[in-house]
């Protein structure tokens, strides 16, 4: 998802993001609800775009399962993209 951004510096600030996430992970983002129980959500690029991701408690390990644009009641926000790739069992749920 990341690699289909255009824009090289999006994608920088994106990565970069990411990269913090090895630091304290549970600390950054907010949890989600519903179908996204147990992945989180953090903010990136002016707030524009969402990193989702989810811990795994016994090893030290950050999944990051969707990026791209928050477009609130779209089809192409990245909220409707990752529930219906749980839905079509391509993310795993906790």
């Amino acid at each position: 998802m990341v690699n289909a951004i255009t824009d090289r510096r999006v994608r920088a600030v994106l990565r970069d993001r990411i990269d913090s996430l090895a630091c304290n992970p549970d600390a950054q983002g907010k949890p989600l609800m519903g179908e996204l129980t147990g992945y989180r959500s953090l903010r990136a690029v002016g707030q524009r775009y969402r990193i989702l991701y989810r811990t795994e408690a016994q090893r030290v390990v950050v999944l990051v399962v969707a990026v791209g644009l928050r477009k609130e009641k779209d089809r192409h926000d990245i909220y409707a993209l990752a529930k219906k790739a749980i839905r079509l069992g391509l993310i795993e749920t906790s």
